[in-house]
């Protein structure tokens, strides 16, 4: 969401959210996600103030393709076989799946899966600002984006809790080039693994 910067401070973007708001009260939803521009203090102000929280601090990567493996990391294209297990891993790590968004990456060829111990222990459905990755550790994690052939759009979110995760990527080459702020209203379950979300959540 944003207003021209011609129309700001006049509560248009107040009347936006709240409308946003009362559209998921009616459609019984049990929460709110969104990603906030980290340099913008009044938007943080304003959704503080409506009652979201914050939740994490992600921080977007971008640069040239790592070329790394993880040992005892083996990553592959995703088939359609493996739906099951990528909905098990992500209902471990956050309480639900993602199954219709790992659908949509399996057609159009990119979604990614890691196994680690014979077993599927995380997949991706691109590493992309519009995609997301899910991961029992942050090795699962560090082996998809260290597979990856490049970032797609502005780069990958990576919570900046995850110091291992973050320290990893800029040690092999990843520019930081925007903070955004992960903030809830409602239903949240608190991670129980590693991730990366998508501007999408």
């Amino acid at each position: 969401m944003t207003v021209d910067p011609d129309r700001q401070d006049r509560g248009v973007g107040r009347r936006l959210m709240l409308d946003v708001m009362r559209r998921a009260e009616e459609r019984h939803a049990p929460g709110i996600r969104l990603l906030q521009s980290g340099y913008h203090c009044r938007s943080f102000a304003l959704y503080a103030d409506l009652g979201f929280e914050f939740r994490e601090m992600l921080a977007c990567l971008q640069g040239p393709p790592i070329g790394s493996s993880i040992p005892g990391h083996a990553v592959r294209a995703a088939t359609d076989a493996d739906l099951a297990a990528c909905n098990e891993v992500c209902r471990r790590v956050h309480g639900t799946d993602r199954g219709g968004e790992v659908i949509d990456a399996l057609k159009q060829g990119t979604a990614r899966v890691v196994e680690h111990d014979g077993r599927l222990t995380g997949y991706a459905t691109d590493l992309a600002f519009f995609a997301h990755a899910v991961g029992e550790t942050t090795e699962d994690i560090k082996a998809l984006v260290g597979a990856a052939a490049g970032f797609g759009g502005p780069g990958i979110l990576v919570p900046a809790s995850n110091s291992a995760l973050l320290q990893w990527g800029l040690r092999n080459g990843l520019k930081i080039t925007q903070f955004m702020t992960l903030m809830t209203v409602g239903l949240y379950s608190e991670p129980a693994g590693a991730y990366l979300p998508s501007i999408l959540y």
